[in-house]
């Protein structure tokens, strides 16, 4: 079964079997509002934990999209350049931005699961 962690920047990551697949929040795209162009980062690029590897752009604003933890990137969504709306329609589903082989598992830990993520998310309102 895969886990699912989050981050403070409303990015989530679905781990399987050391692939982490990304993208994110339903939250964070309802903050952004109309989302209009999306930037992936190239496979075979290697990233650490926090660092800024995609951009999301909406009407209203341009957000980095960080890395929930370190690794390489294996592949980007590529339907997201053509469709940025689907981050709007699908945030957590089909509208993933990058899929990454994780180098440091234990960096998951310091992520929030979906609980603690949605506490987050009402405190900070």
């Amino acid at each position: 079964m895969a886990t699912e962690r989050f981050t403070k920047d409303h990015e989530w990551i679905r781990v399987d079997g050391g692939i982490g697949t990304v993208g994110i929040t339903h939250h964070a795209q309802t903050q952004l509002g109309d989302i209009v162009f999306v930037e992936v980062p190239e496979s075979g690029r290697k990233t650490k934990q926090g660092e800024a590897v995609a951009v999301v752009e909406s009407v209203k604003a341009a957000s980095d999209v960080f890395s929930p933890v370190s690794g390489e990137v294996i592949e980007a969504n590529a339907d997201l350049a053509g469709q940025p709306a689907l981050v709007n329609e699908d945030a957590e589903g089909k509208a993933w931005f990058f899929k990454l082989r994780i180098s440091d598992p234990a960096e998951l830990d310091k992520l929030m699961d979906r609980a603690a993520y949605e506490a987050f998310v009402k405190e900070s309102h």
